[in-house]
């Protein structure tokens, strides 16, 4: 082997390798995202990146293809298996030419399909809609099967062609998102189209759509592990590329060995302090974004709550007047018997009727019911966009005491954020008076 192929393994390990750090720090961001990031409810889901857990629901379910399962979403596949002897003629360091056999074996995919359709996840606090298109999804199995072809599932499921050098194996795999179960929902939450309402769905700005069967322990638990694997995979790919490029000049590279380990450790230490100083810039903007909401939803309530008061005045203050009208007009016409002299009763009869027809309905009682639903909302609703500020500024207030996140915080100039704070006469609980 030439110096040049040589140092051309080492470059090629040492380029895995950094892209096995790379997708290791990646996963490690999204587990830092996902433990610092506050699970809220779904009455106290704004416009943003959420995280939420819930129960999947839908009017009309799917039913899934193979275990006929009620689900929300499902995808199925089938796989036949092949095995065939190949003969390979090669030629061997003498330079003679050699035959041998190999046996070689696989599954291939023959069929595959799946549904999916938006549901809504239910907590005790009420329900969102979410949008699965686009989402990272971590089902559960619905069913798995291999049988061979005497068996009915074989044709019934599967197609009736066969690959070649099959084997007439065929394995059913079924997974979904079944109705009812616990979901873990991570993603963008938008302004729905159809009512005035939030949902959870794709968005190519955010950092993560996740809807997961699992628990976040396990999702985040997942995550960790996943990356620690990746760190652990790129410094042996560093120190194979080094050992099997160098052994040719030397028995055991020790000098190059100590140096790949150096350099990875340098590369470690600098992939982990950028990822620590994203996240918390990330979260410092979160925390400032769930401060805005909170703003948003007082101003809502400075605005709002005024006008539905007066439009209940209003709808009171006519009723009453109507009601005298009709209580003076049916004076009028029981004050004079009929066939006596005084007021003609029929003379009533053409501005009761204008009345019967514009007003058909008077019921102040719903008004006052609608009145006293909005306000129980919109204070369920700021106390919610609250709750969330401050949990989410707790966890940024905590990385940035915490060893080592204090020292990129420090370098980075980031300071703690206050919790919330009424001041403001937006932020004064709005008087209603009737």
């Amino acid at each position: 082997m030439t110096p040049l192929q040589a140092w051309g393994i080492v470059a090629a390990g040492a380029a895995l390798a950094l892209l096995c750090l790379y997708s290791a720090f990646r996963l490690r961001s999204r587990e830092r995202l996902l433990t610092l990031l506050p699970t809220v409810k779904t009455q106290g889901v704004f416009i943003g990146f959420v995280e939420i857990k819930g129960v999947a629901e839908a009017p009309r379910p799917l039913t899934s293809a193979l275990a006929a399962r009620p689900c929300v979403q499902y995808s199925w596949s089938v796989e036949e298996h092949w095995s065939r002897t190949e003969t390979e003629h090669y030629t061997d360091d003498q330079g003679r030419r050699q035959t041998r056999t190999k046996e070689e074996s696989g599954w291939k995919a023959v069929a595959e399909g799946g549904e999916m359709l938006p549901f809504y996840l239910r907590d005790d606090t009420g329900v969102l809609r979410v949008d699965p298109r686009g989402a990272e999804i971590e089902a559960t199995t619905f069913f798995d099967d291999t049988c061979g072809r005497g068996e009915s599932l074989y044709y019934a499921k599967g197609p009736a062609e066969a690959i070649s050098d099959s084997d007439h194996r065929r394995r059913f795999v079924e997974r979904g998102v079944p109705v009812g179960a616990e979901l873990y929902v991570v993603g963008q939450s938008r302004e729905r189209r159809d009512v005035v309402a939030a949902e959870i769905a794709a968005d190519q700005k955010a950092p993560l759509f996740l809807i997961s069967t699992r628990s976040e322990k396990q999702v985040v638990s997942g995550m960790g592990w996943g990356s620690w694997g990746l760190a652990v995979l790129a410094l042996i790919l560093t120190g194979a590329g080094i050992f099997i490029g160098l052994k040719g000049q030397r028995d055991v590279p020790i000098p190059e060995l100590i140096a790949g380990v150096a350099a990875f450790l340098a590369a470690w230490t600098l992939g982990w302090c950028w990822m620590a100083y994203n996240s918390l810039i990330a979260l410092r903007q979160r925390v400032r974004n769930a401060g805005s909401l909170i703003d948003i939803e007082l101003k809502r309530r400075h605005d709002l709550i005024p006008m539905i008061v007066a439009c209940v005045q209003g709808y009171r203050d006519h009723e009453a007047t109507v009601k005298k009208e009709v209580a003076a007009m049916r004076t009028q016409m029981t004050a004079t018997l009929p066939g006596q002299p005084g007021p003609d009763p029929a003379a009533v009869v053409p501005s009761l009727r204008a009345i019967v027809e514009h007003y058909p309905h008077l019921k102040a009682d719903a008004s006052f019911e609608a009145l006293r639903k909005s306000l129980t909302e919109t204070e369920q609703r700021i106390a919610l966009a609250r709750s969330y500020f401050n949990s989410i500024a707790a966890g940024y207030n905590s990385c940035l005491e915490v060893l080592p996140d204090r020292f990129i915080a420090s370098f980075g100039g980031l300071r703690p954020q206050p919790l919330f704070a009424a001041a403001d006469f937006e932020r004064v609980a709005v008087t209603v008076e009737l």
